[in-house]
């Protein structure tokens, strides 16, 4: 098996008392788009500086091509960082801006004239080479800092949060823009991100992170399809989530007692290790597989009210309340078949659209005593 380009192994990082980073295990393929995805706090641009070698470890060990990043000075390692204010000298112009690394290594000028012409191609600014920075939109300073990273012809480049400043629309562009530069360089990128969305659009895998923890690692589908806890469900896309214990178990299905009623997973949907009657669990529906009907389906159902019925350009979503006062998402293309705000209805799903979390949460382990109390 191929040795991953960056490799994180028991990484631990202290700011005084502030445990930043916590026993951080992460390998990064050469060639793979890895996005560290979680909020503000969350570690995520410590966990990006480690890599970079502006911050060292605490603890635990990161490696660049194999060797330990500490052991060369920030010039010589083979990684580029693009932030989020993008660094660029306002008194020089794009060329000298993009140029400016491989002079300070001294590399020829044909050089330099041929590799910053190629550098202008690709990131679509030909013809800018003596526009001021001061002259440049958000969207193509963006593009120089980019291309002032690619120029080293960095292994790994870092980009922290580089599309925050943008508007939405330039945003959605970019994404679009930097996953085709990516491809076309077979460059290692990993990038941070708060906006799910961004990271879901853009990465080949993704590292969710809570509290300096990586909570899960997979792939865009596998993040959204399987979350792994309940973090992870609530922060990736849209879910419904209801708390309770298993009650019983039969051929591979679950039955889990709620505040509202029992309902119903499989088994083999579980998403850490294996379950069994009297466990806590979370049970997480995506919106879109929830089915909503004022006949009540066979099987199990959950009673709710619709609150609210709201147009969103390519669906419609109802907000439906159910008994214990949480409220439920149902997301829908067909207008037609929605009941009404103050409609009563029946909310159920398909066995397999259901992933069980078995989590023992303050928000869990609080549901299954009061369930556990009413017997």
């Amino acid at each position: 098996m191929a040795q991953p380009i960056v490799s994180m192994t028991n990484v631990e990082k202290w700011y005084g008392s502030n445990h930043v980073v916590k026993n951080c295990n992460l390998n990064i393929e050469e060639g793979e788009f890895l996005t560290l995805l979680g909020p503000s706090g969350c570690g995520k641009t410590t966990t990006l500086r480690m890599i970079s070698g502006f911050e060292l470890p605490s603890e635990g060990m990161v490696k660049v091509e194999g060797e330990n990043v500490e052991k060369k000075e920030p010039y010589d390692r083979s990684v580029n960082t693009v932030f989020q204010n993008y660094a660029l000298f306002p008194n020089m112009n794009v060329y000298d801006n993009i140029a400016y690394g491989l002079k300070v290594k001294k590399v020829p000028k044909a050089e330099i004239k041929e590799r910053v012409t190629q550098m202008l191609k690709l990131v679509q600014l030909e013809g800018f080479g003596k526009r001021r920075i001061t002259q440049m939109s958000g969207g193509q300073k963006q593009r120089v800092a980019i291309a002032r990273a690619l120029i080293n012809r960095p292994k790994v480049l870092l980009l922290d949060e580089p599309l925050g400043a943008l508007d939405m629309k330039l945003r959605k562009q970019m994404q679009i823009e930097l996953k085709r530069l990516q491809r076309k360089l077979e460059i290692t990128f990993v990038y941070v991100t708060h906006d799910q969305e961004e990271a879901l659009t853009m990465s080949d895998r993704i590292a969710v992170m809570s509290a300096g923890v990586i909570e899960q690692i997979g792939t865009p589908k596998e993040i959204y399809l399987k979350p792994r806890t309940r973090f992870v469900a609530n922060f990736i896309g849209e879910s419904d989530l209801f708390d309770g214990i298993i009650t019983a178990e039969s051929d591979g299905v679950l039955s889990i007692g709620t505040e509202v009623g029992t309902v119903k997973g499989l088994k083999e949907n579980t998403t850490i290790g294996s379950v069994k009657v009297n466990d806590p669990v979370s049970v997480c529906v995506r919106p879109e597989h929830v089915k909503i009907s004022t006949e009540k389906p066979e099987g199990f159902s959950v009673q709710a009210v619709v609150k609210d019925k709201i147009f969103v350009g390519n669906l419609i979503k109802e907000i439906a309340v159910i008994n214990n006062g949480n409220e439920i998402k149902i997301n829908s293309i067909n207008a037609a078949d929605l009941p009404e705000p103050g409609s009563h209805v029946y909310l159920s799903w398909d066995l397999k659209d259901a992933v069980v979390i078995p989590e023992r949460s303050e928000i869990t382990l609080d549901t299954a005593d009061k369930l556990k109390e009413v017997g």
